[in-house]
């Protein structure tokens, strides 16, 4: 039995390993948690923050999962496919569905971090970030 708990523990969280996550210059990310939903089989919950230098941004990217993003310093401009650019200052929020496009992620200040809580919530292993060859 234990060894089935631990094939299924690697299996469960393989997916959601650092080196699967794509790397930008001026980013930092920290894993809080990484944990299954007891009741959602199949699905996990992952918390982490991102912290963007000044004048930073992420290239385009995906998410396998529903994000849910909340700015704990500074400010964020965000552009949801081609939806509006909207900027979140500290205690603004905002949730992105599975699949979509964030085409900006953007700290506008010359001279203040900013960073983001996020949380994914989607299937066990996804990959929880993808970016390179994504269209618009």
């Amino acid at each position: 039995m234990q060894r089935i708990l631990i094939l299924l523990f690697v299996i469960v969280f393989a997916g959601l390993s650092s080196a699967e996550t794509p790397s930008f210059s001026g980013v930092d990310r920290k894993s809080l948690v990484s944990e299954a939903l007891s009741n959602v089989p199949g699905h996990a919950f992952n918390a982490i923050t991102v912290t963007l230098d000044p004048n930073t941004s992420v290239g385009a990217h995906a998410h396998d999962a529903f994000v849910y993003a909340y700015v704990i310093e500074g400010s964020i401009r965000s552009q949801i496919d081609d939806g509006e650019i909207i900027e979140y200052t500290v205690g603004d929020s905002w949730t992105e569905p599975r699949g979509v496009i964030h085409t900006l992620t953007h700290n506008p200040s010359a001279t203040d971090k900013a960073t983001i809580l996020v949380i994914f919530v989607g299937r066990a292993g996804a990959r929880l970030t993808t970016s390179g060859d994504i269209n618009k």
